[in-house]
């Protein structure tokens, strides 16, 4: 899954991106209120981690305007601030969870958690492909009834490509969803975890369509 952060301290934003990185996630990161509201409107976000005190625009204002153009991504919005008042606002502008700083890890990542759960209620979070059971809250694999261990790269290759099934997902999408943005590493990156994919779950499970990508087959 892919995370937004908006958060103008520095230091925080990047301990905030490491952490969740490592629990998984493709996190990016803008410090700037304008620049957050573009990002969250043209990019495909699973959640959204919003500070209220931002340059440019303050997180109040963007997460009201990307609620009045349609887009229902979570929210999460981080303040200084722990009146009553805030939160109340920050919740009116159609924010689904808040959290005062300073606050601790675990707990940010159990609301993230949370937060993507009941997203994902309504996203019908079980997937199947042929002998496949994918349960993204879970983030479990399954094969005709045996549990298949994954790592967490592992999993999010794998989910980008079954919720494509018999689509063509080219190396660029999967880098974009399962890495971030910035990724500037070798893009060869997806061969590798496609073929500990295959050795897996079997090599037929995952096709390569030459030039164009990698596609799941729903038949096997």
């Amino acid at each position: 899954m892919r995370l937004l952060i908006v958060e103008d301290e520095k230091r925080l934003a990047r301990s905030l991106a490491a952490g969740l990185t490592a629990e998984g996630y493709a996190v990016d990161v803008v410090h700037d209120g304008l620049e957050g509201l573009h990002m969250a409107s043209e990019g495909a976000y699973d959640l959204l981690v919003l500070d209220i005190m931002l340059p440019g625009m303050n997180g109040y204002r963007v997460c009201g305007a990307l609620r009045a153009a349609g887009n229902d991504v979570p929210i999460l919005m981080l303040t200084a601030k722990d009146g009553e008042y805030d939160e109340a606002e920050g919740l009116d502008t159609g924010a689904d969870d808040y959290l005062t700083k300073p606050f601790s890890y675990v707990v940010l990542v159990a609301r993230v958690k949370a937060l993507l759960r009941r997203r994902g209620r309504t996203a019908l979070p079980v997937l199947t492909v042929g002998a496949l059971t994918i349960d993204q809250g879970a983030r479990t694999v399954r094969r005709a009834d045996e549990d298949v261990p994954l790592t967490t790269k592992e999993f999010a290759v794998l989910e980008q490509l079954a919720l494509r099934s018999g689509e063509v997902v080219s190396k660029s999408e999967i880098l974009e969803h399962v890495w971030d943005f910035a990724y500037e590493g070798d893009p060869n990156i997806v061969e590798v975890y496609v073929s500990a994919l295959r050795r897996k779950l079997g090599a037929a499970t995952i096709q390569t369509v030459r030039g164009a990508g990698y596609r799941m087959v729903p038949g096997v």
